[in-house]
């Protein structure tokens, strides 16, 4: 019994707990781009690129308040911070539909030249991130706070293995339960989230009707704005913040909400946590939970492990092409907002 338990803790240590806040980070930011999809009709690829800049913008506030004397008790200064960032990546979201996205808009280009303009600001958005703060990996200097310690844990169980859990991990949770809860309340409750579903589902009967389109837009860039920076500097306050990171970090998120359905973003919260969930368990080392489970004689000698983490971006890219070519609608059919 007790060797099961260790497997469970085991588990939950190194596969369930970050599953859940890298699923959380996912599903954020794949509702992200389900908002520019569902309401402009194209793949915004410098998606990854504005939850860089958000993030980018959070860590240089974070840093200012912390030399200022600035704390918050148990939780990290970046909660104080996160404003500053989320209103500069709504500042820039803005300013970038203005010089480049309204001229094709206006000119009712292809979605196809939308995404090729999107690739270009997204080599923009990624040189001016570099230059700013640099190309190396940066922290929040934050200090590391744990909700629960191995030790703790082990002291009060008395089972071998320990179980921790981050604050970092809590706030993900929380924030992104909180996020989701208010833009589902949003698009479903309000008049100007129903003029967006509206928008959405059908642009012609919603200009008779009266919506004025260049307010949808606004509004839905800015809720982009919002998610992706909150997406974003939880994934840097997880882990640590590198520009390049977030640019790896499209694949997944694109995956996500096309697992999910591409333009809903119910589809879009459930294929986050499919692709988190099936990175993490793809890539971890069974060893140490078999020994656990199996008499000692069984114990297999190497990792069991069926891919390495230097190729957790490929189980994504795998789900997707699969997803692709047996449902390319996902699972929730690519429905509207």
């Amino acid at each position: 019994m007790e060797g099961f338990l260790n497997a469970l803790v085991l588990l939950s240590n190194f596969l369930v707990i970050p599953g859940l806040a890298y699923g959380c980070q996912l599903a954020l930011g794949a509702l992200g781009v389900t908002l520019i999809y569902g309401i402009l009709r194209f793949s915004n690829f410098a998606h990854g690129e504005t939850m860089a800049f958000g993030t980018m913008v959070t860590i240089l506030a974070t840093w200012w308040l912390k030399s200022s004397g600035v704390t918050l008790g148990p939780l990290p200064i970046a909660l104080l911070a996160l404003p500053a960032g989320i209103f500069a990546a709504i500042i820039l979201c803005l300013t970038t539909d203005k010089l480049v996205y309204r001229f094709y808009r206006e000119k009712k280009s292809n979605p196809v030249i939308f995404l090729i303009a999107s690739l270009g600001v997204m080599f923009f958005y990624n040189g001016l991130i570099r230059f700013v703060i640099g190309p190396s990996d940066q922290i929040f200097t934050d200090g590391e706070r744990f909700i629960l310690t191995v030790k703790e844990f082990r002291e009060s169980t008395g089972l071998v293995e320990g179980l921790a859990i981050r604050t970092t991990q809590g706030i993900t949770v929380v924030t992104a339960v909180i996020i989701v809860a208010a833009l589902f309340w949003f698009l479903n409750r309000t008049r100007t989230g129903k003029s967006m579903r509206a928008y959405s589902d059908n642009e012609d009967l919603a200009l008779l009707s009266g919506i004025n389109p260049d307010r949808v837009v606004l509004i839905a860039w800015a809720l982009t704005a919002i998610v992706a920076t909150v997406a974003g500097t939880l994934y840097g306050l997880d882990k640590s913040f590198k520009p390049f990171t977030y640019l790896q970090l499209l694949l997944p998120i694109f995956a996500s909400a096309i697992v999910g359905g591409l333009g809903n973003p119910v589809g879009a919260i459930a294929g986050g946590f499919i692709i988190a969930f099936s990175e993490v368990s793809i890539t971890f080392a069974y060893k140490k939970l078999l020994t656990y489970l199996v008499p000692e004689s069984w114990a297999p000698e190497g990792l069991v492990q069926l891919l390495s983490t230097d190729y957790k971006f490929a189980v994504s890219f795998a789900i997707l092409v699969l997803v692709l070519l047996i449902k390319p609608t996902g699972i929730f059919s690519g429905k509207s907002l």
